[in-house]
């Protein structure tokens, strides 16, 4: 697994629409291993992908990062139940965070108020970049998949 961005497959995101993404969205490019992760906020919402809900575990940790690089600290991700039984997983900042929304959605439970997975600490990486790719650069990752 990559130190940086929790992730055993260099080239793994993005998930969705990944020219789409990779060419029109501000990538967050790993020091460490140099795999993209999208940290452009949502058009319609105004919130980066990490705020969403995720399927699984192993999806979140693969947007994690951005949510650690974003507010300088480790964050962490938990299992959300909906009454109707629907699990997903949220990135929360901290356990305020979390609360905040489960007062603000009473339809959602979190049964275990700990995190699935977090860093014990948050830390900088020195080659990490943010920015728009190049064409030349999007062409070479996409290739690298």
């Amino acid at each position: 697994m990559c130190q940086e961005c929790y992730s055993e497959h260099k080239r793994i995101t993005p998930l969705l629409n990944p020219l789409d993404c990779l060419h029109n969205h501000v990538q967050y490019i790993c020091g460490t291993c140099g795999r993209c992760i999208c940290i452009n906020p949502d058009e319609k919402r105004g919130i980066q992908r990490w705020h969403f809900p995720f399927k699984s575990l192993d999806i979140a940790k693969l947007y994690l990062r951005t949510a650690d690089y974003t507010v300088k600290k480790s964050c962490g991700i938990y299992e959300i139940k909906s009454v109707t039984g629907r699990v997903s997983y949220k990135i929360f900042v901290d356990i305020e965070a979390l609360l905040l929304y489960l007062k603000q959605n009473t339809n959602k439970r979190c049964l275990t108020m700990v995190p699935l997975f977090i860093k014990d600490d948050y830390r900088e990486y020195p080659d990490t970049e943010v920015k728009k790719l190049t064409s030349k650069e999007i062409e070479v990752y996409l290739s690298e998949r």
